[in-house]
C-alpha cells in the first residue's frame, strides 16, 4: 500500500526546498561578484533581480515547517525529486533574461542540462556570452556535478536528523566515511583541490597562448569545472576544439577520468589503500569494457575520412571515447563530422560508451560500471549453477569496499536499474523518429539525455519542437534521478491524488 503525502509531509518537503531554493541564490552571488569586477551591469542587474525572487521564495516556503522534526524516508524522496527540476527552473530565470535564448523553455532546458550535469546547450552566440553569465553556467555544473543535497550537508545547511535520508534519495548508497555529513565535505574537498590545481595548469597554458589574464584565468575554471565534473558547458560553441592544444586535451581528458572514478577510490587510496583501485569491481569491469568498445571503435574508424592517419585516429579518436565513456560531453569535432563523417558503427559505440557511463559516486552518469559488473558476476554464478552438481552451493564474491558476497537482492536492483535505463533510451529514440527525425539520431540524442552525456547530434537546437524538448527535459531530470527517487515519487503522487477505496461495510440481519 502506498503513502500518501499529508499536509504535514508537504509542509516539510516545502520547507527543504525553501533551503535548497535559497542555496540558489547564493549560487548567483558568484556571476554577480563577476558581473561587479568587470562592469558587465545588465548582467548584474539581472543577477540581482534573480536572487531577490530566489530568496523570496526559498523565505516563504521555509516558513511552511513550523516545528522541527526527523524527515523520513518518504519525504526525503520528494524533496530530492522536486529539487532538481525546482533548482533548474530557478537558474534558468537569469539565463533567459541574458537575451541568449530563442524561448523561456530552451532557457529551462539550459538551466536543467546544468544543474543535471547534462552539458547540452540551446544557447544563442555562446561565443560573445558575458563573463558573469559564463560564470554562472559553471557554477551549475559544480553544484550539479557535487550533488545538491552533498553541497548542502557538507555546509551543514540541513542540521541534524536529515543527512542520511537526503543523501540516499540522491542516488547515493556509499559513504566514504562513516558519518554522511563528512562523507559530503570529503567529496567537497577533493573538488576543490582537483579544480584548483587544474586551474592553475590551463591557465598557465592559456596565458602561453596568448590569451588575456582574466579570460586565460576564467576559462582555466570553467573548463577545470566541467572537466572534473563531467558537466560538458565549454565557454565557446566550439568545445574543446576552439583551442586546438593536444597538452589542453590530455588535461581534460585526465580530469574526465578522474571525474569518473568513485569518490569511495579516492578515499581508499587517501588511506594507502592504492590496491583497492585494482581489485575493486568497477575498475577491473571500466577496463574490459573499454578495451573490447576501444577495439570496435578502432575498427569502425579505419574507413572514415577524419581519422585517415594514426596521429589524427590517436587524438582524436582517444579524446571523444574519453568524452563519452565519463559522460563529459567534451568535443574534438564538430555535431557535423559526429553525423556525417564517423562510420556507424562508432557513432554508435560513442552512444553504447555514454549510455553504460562512469563509476557509481562518481560525477558520471549513464547505468554505471557497478551495475554491469553485478550483473555480469550474477550471469557468471547463474552459468557456474547450471553445469555444478544439484548438491552444490555456488556463492560468488566481488570487490568493492570489502570483500562482497552477490546476493538477490543486490542483482535485482542492479538489474531492475539497467532495465529502466535501457527502456527510457528506447522510448526517447522512438520519440525523436515520432518527430521526423533519423533514426540513429534519435538514439543518440535520447542516450545522451538520459545519460547526462552531453554529446548531441544537432536534434536539441534552438526551435526544436516544444514537445521533444520538454520530453528531453524529463529524460535529463530522471537519468540525474537514476530511477527509483523518481518511481518511488510518482507513486506517491498518484496513491495521494486518486480517492481512498471505501471499506466494505458488513450487513447483519436483525
Amino acid at each position: 500500500m502506498w503513502q500518501r503525502f499529508t499536509f504535514y509531509d508537504l509542509r516539510v518537503i516545502g520547507h527543504y526546498l525553501g533551503v535548497l531554493i535559497m542555496w540558489s541564490a547564493a549560487l548567483m552571488a558568484a556571476p554577480l561578484v563577476v558581473g561587479l569586477i568587470f562592469q558587465e551591469w545588465d548582467a548584474v542587474s539581472r543577477y540581482l533581480f534573480s536572487i531577490g525572487i530566489a530568496l523570496v521564495s526559498g523565505a516563504t516556503l521555509r516558513f511552511c515547517r513550523i516545528q522541527p522534526g526527523r524527515l523520513n524516508r518518504q519525504q526525503a524522496l520528494a524533496v530530492v525529486g522536486f529539487a532538481w527540476i525546482v533548482i533548474g527552473l530557478f537558474c534558468s530565470i537569469p539565463l533567459y533574461l541574458s537575451g541568449h535564448y530563442i524561448t523561456f523553455l530552451d532557457a529551462v532546458f539550459d538551466g536543467v542540462s546544468g544543474i543535471t550535469t547534462t552539458g547540452a546547450s540551446l544557447i544563442l552566440d555562446l561565443d560573445h556570452l558575458s563573463y558573469a553569465d559564463n560564470t554562472f553556467r559553471f557554477m551549475m555544473h559544480l553544484l550539479g556535478g557535487l550533488g545538491l543535497i552533498v553541497v548542502a550537508l557538507s555546509l551543514g545547511m540541513f542540521g541534524k536528523g536529515a543527512g542520511s535520508q537526503l543523501y540516499s534519495s540522491e542516488a547515493r548508497s556509499e559513504h566514504v566515511v562513516p558519518n554522511v555529513i563528512q562523507t559530503a565535505q570529503f567529496i567537497a574537498k577533493v573538488t576543490a583541490i582537483v579544480i584548483a590545481l587544474a586551474s592553475v595548469v590551463v591557465a598557465t597554458l592559456l596565458l602561453t597562448k596568448g590569451f588575456e589574464p582574466a579570460r586565460a584565468i576564467l576559462q582555466a575554471i570553467w573548463v577545470s569545472i566541467s572537466a572534473f565534473v563531467t558537466g560538458g558547458f565549454t565557454p565557446m560553441q566550439q568545445s574543446i576544439l576552439y583551442y586546438h592544444s593536444a597538452i589542453l586535451e590530455t588535461i581534460t581528458m585526465v580530469l574526465m577520468i578522474m571525474g569518473s572514478i568513485s569518490f569511495v577510490i579516492y578515499y581508499e587510496v587517501w588511506k594507502g589503500q592504492t590496491r583497492s583501485f585494482f581489485r575493486d569491481i568497477e575498475s577491473r569491469t571500466t577496463l574490459i569494457w573499454i578495451a573490447v568498445m576501444v577495439a570496435v571503435f578502432v575498427a569502425s574508424l579505419s574507413a572514415s575520412t577524419l581519422f585517415s592517419d594514426l596521429p589524427a585516429l590517436i587524438r582524436r579518436g582517444v579524446y571523444m571515447v574519453v568524452a563519452s565513456f565519463t559522460t563529459t560531453g567534451f568535443s574534438v569535432i564538430t555535431p557535423n563530422q559526429l553525423v556525417v563523417v564517423l562510420s556507424s558503427g562508432a557513432f554508435l559505440t560513442l552512444a553504447l560508451f555514454m549510455a553504460v557511463g562512469g563509476s557509481a559516486g562518481s560525477t558520471a552518469g549513464g547505468i554505471k560500471m557497478y551495475r554491469v559488473g553485478i550483473i555480469a558476476k550474477s550471469i557468471v554464478q547463474t552459468v557456474k549453477q547450471a553445469v555444478s552438481p544439484d548438491s552444490a552451493r555456488v556463492v560468488e564474491s566481488y570487490y568493492h569496499i570489502g570483500r562482497r558476497i552477490l546476493s538477490p537482492d543486490t542483482v535485482k536492483e542492479a538489474t531492475t536499474v539497467f532495465i529502466l535505463y535501457v527502456v527510457t533510451y528506447v522510448i526517447g529514440a522512438l520519440v525523436g523518429i515520432a518527430h521526423g527525425y533519423d533514426a540513429n539520431q534519435s538514439i543518440f540524442e535520447s542516450i545522451a539525455m538520459v545519460s547526462n552525456g552531453g554529446l548531441i547530434t544537432g536534434l536539441a537546437t534552438p526551435g526544436m519542437p516544444p514537445t521533444l524538448e520538454i520530453f528531453y527535459i524529463f529524460q535529463m531530470w530522471v537519468g540525474r534521478l537514476e530511477f527509483i527517487t523518481l518511481l518511488a515519487l510518482a507513486a506517491q503522487i498518484i496513491a495521494s491524488i486518486l480517492p481512498r477505496p471505501r471499506a466494505k461495510q458488513r450487513t447483519t440481519r436483525a
